[in-house]
């Protein structure tokens, strides 16, 4: 719904303020209000999180250990979940990544949790000792995928 402005036109019609055009034109502070760092002229915030000189929050608090940024995290499978398969079939990262298994950067390791109960080829980026063995066990092969 659009209102009526103080001069009896629409409102998105109205003509913005022309600011620093004195004081028939605005305010005599531009829509700055009265004093601060934000009514200077050239003033602005440093970065996101500055707070006034304050010591920013995110120096306040502590920090520990050590955040290796080159980590490679895995999703875990267990074999339970591979007995869902038909049997013959092959699987693989895009395979679970079609399914919502698995993030489309992610990468996938194969435990051995569970009881496999059918032939199946398995490609994953890691393998447990175990899982390997009840795969190749129960008949199927496995194969490392590289990232």
């Amino acid at each position: 719904m659009l209102e009526i402005g103080k001069i009896g036109r629409i409102k998105s019609r109205t003509n913005k303020k022309r600011y620093n055009l004195g004081f028939s034109a605005g305010s005599k502070t531009c829509g700055r209000g009265q004093k601060g760092q934000l009514s200077r002229s050239g003033s602005s915030h440093p970065y996101v999180g500055f707070e006034g000189g304050q010591t920013p929050l995110f120096r306040r608090v502590p920090k520990r250990g050590f955040n290796n940024i080159f980590r490679v995290e895995y999703v875990p499978l267990n074999l339970s979940v591979l007995n869902t398969f038909e049997d013959g079939s092959e699987i693989t990262p895009e395979l679970l990544i079609e399914k919502g298994w698995l993030h489309p950067r992610g990468r996938v390791k194969v435990l051995g949790g569970g009881e496999l109960t059918k032939k199946l080829t398995v490609k994953a980026h890691k393998f447990s000792q175990s899982a390997e063995a009840k795969i190749k066990s129960a008949g199927g092969t496995v194969e490392v995928v590289s990232a």
